[in-house]
């Protein structure tokens, strides 16, 4: 089980840093058809877009990427503890 939990840890870990990644780009420059960016965009778009349609922009300044972290986080908590329930139940 703890394979299992390390491994949802750090695929959840993985995706924050690119949604990280991906505030950064939208401060810089960058060509959007370079191939990593590319794998970037294609990842977290659906994630972001869902939180887009709830949080508006304020002026300039997006906000739905940080309440889809917070949400990640929280997510991963839930799980990770689901986990650690059923490895109780089952042990």
């Amino acid at each position: 089980m703890g394979f299992l939990i390390k491994t949802v840890d750090v695929a959840f870990n993985v995706y924050t840093v690119f949604i990280f990644v991906r505030v950064l780009l939208s401060w810089v420059r960058h060509n959007p058809y370079q191939p990593a960016i590319r794998f970037i965009y294609d990842v977290t778009d659906p994630y972001l877009r869902f939180f887009r349609r709830f949080v508006p922009p304020v002026g300039m300044i997006d906000f739905s990427p940080v309440i889809a972290l917070i949400m990640l986080q929280l997510l991963k908590g839930l799980i990770i503890q689901l986990f650690i329930l059923i490895g109780k139940i089952a042990s």
